[in-house]
């Protein structure tokens, strides 16, 4: 039972002072000083399905997204406007040689240099080339905008899913976040007849008008840092 002579530390409902902030104290925090979440697509021997992992999410299942950050689990499908498109190869050292990630470069060429600026030899380390869609979540239920954008990375057999979107998202004209789209997991199969999760995206419409405004902002902030 709470004391009653304890001293209140926050209050229960949202205070006038921060209905009326104007952002005090943060005037040096710009867009590069914040992480920006990724999403990531659960696979079956995923930690976060993993009843018995510290990393397991409760009623996380194989198909789901979730956000790495925050661990929100948005389920098997979700709507977005796609904002901005970036490429990389990233430079990892092989788990049998301890593991780690060494760095992200932008082209092949510096990925090789990375690797050969490395102690070891060259096959102690792998480079996987990952294309990175920065995204806006749009609430189904709510029909808002999530106040924060999520990277969602397409690397290995995510990179035809990566190619076709780019090539929907030209097909369909406009600026690049000028539509909503609904992106959804689903059950395929390798070449060894292996199961996994994989995504598959489709166009649902022209975006709203007050929703193109927000990814339009944070276009322009993304662009403002190069």
């Amino acid at each position: 039972m709470a004391d009653e002579n304890a001293i209140a530390l926050v209050s229960t409902q949202v205070p006038q002072h921060v209905k009326d902030a104007a952002n005090l104290g943060n005037e040096n925090v710009k867009g590069e000083h914040l992480q920006t979440p990724r999403v990531k697509l659960l696979q079956l021997m995923s930690h976060e399905v993993d009843q018995n992992h510290s990393e397991y999410i409760t009623d996380a299942e194989p198909g789901d997204m979730i956000n790495a950050l925050t661990g929100d689990n948005y389920g098997k499908e979700m709507f977005v406007l796609n904002v901005h498109f970036t490429e990389s190869w990233v430079v990892w050292r092989k788990r049998e040689k301890g593991g780690g990630l060494i760095g992200t470069t932008n082209s092949p060429q510096a990925a090789v240099e990375l690797v050969e600026s490395q102690d070891g030899v060259p096959d102690d380390y792998e480079t996987i080339q990952t294309q990175s869609h920065l995204m806006l979540r749009k609430n189904e239920f709510t029909g808002d905008i999530d106040r924060t954008p999520f990277l969602l990375d397409f690397a290995a057999s995510k990179l035809r899913v990566s190619r076709e979107w780019n090539t929907q998202l030209q097909k369909v004209g406009g600026d690049r976040f000028s539509a909503l789209w609904k992106i959804s997991s689903k059950q395929t199969q390798n070449r060894a007849g292996q199961g996994f999760q994989n995504l598959e995206v489709k166009y649902v419409g022209w975006a709203q008008d007050e929703d193109y405004e927000k990814a339009k902002e944070l276009y322009s902030s993304v662009s403002q840092r190069g």
